[in-house]
């Protein structure tokens, strides 16, 4: 019983982890546009957005992560068997990598915080997709378990990273065409 116990949870903590990860870098985005407001707009916004980002980090993303892990722990700990599974040990390093980017995303904060961060809006945006590139792969080897069809993931992820490419930069072209049809109306 406790093992499916560990499992909702587990789940419970994925959802709030990703959650908070997939905000707190949408929260990036904004920030770093913030700068190319005029004053006191820049100022009020980046103070806005540093205690948004520090609260979500703080309050929901990190304790995401720690029950993720904890309730990981406590299914392994009933079914220690599964530490024998060549799927596990490379979900596990995937999830490794979302650990990297967790603890990324807290440097990238006081970065910010220091007014330190030279990223722009749109390179924010490409980070933003790397964990649902991880969710995916996480998730799949999850389901699939020694039976994943590595072919038809690898295209898939292929597809994906394209994908997550191309509308980014259709955005950016639509918010460059934006600005000028802004431009063209206040100069008339």
């Amino acid at each position: 019983m406790s093992y499916y116990w560990f499992k909702a949870f587990h789940l419970i903590g994925v959802v709030v982890w990703f959650a908070g990860l997939f905000y707190l870098v949408r929260l990036f985005v904004y920030h770093a546009e913030a700068s190319e407001m005029p004053e006191p707009a820049r100022t009020i916004l980046k103070n806005q957005y540093q205690i948004m980002e520090k609260r979500l980090y703080n309050i929901i993303t990190t304790p995401g992560m720690l029950v993720t892990v904890a309730m990981a722990l406590g299914l392994i700990w009933t079914e220690p068997e599964v530490l024998k599974s060549g799927w596990l040990h490379i979900k596990l390093a995937f999830v490794g990598l979302l650990l990297v980017y967790h603890h990324y995303c807290k440097r990238i904060m006081k970065q910010l915080e220091k007014d330190e961060c030279k990223w722009t809006g749109q390179q924010f945006r490409a980070l933003n997709e790397a964990p649902t590139v991880l969710l995916v792969i996480i998730v799949l080897l999850a389901v699939f378990k020694n039976n994943l069809p590595l072919d038809a993931t690898t295209w898939l992820i292929v597809a994906l990273v394209i994908a997550m490419a191309a509308s980014i930069q259709l955005y950016a072209k639509k918010r460059r065409q934006d600005k000028e049809r802004l431009m063209q109306v206040t100069q008339e």
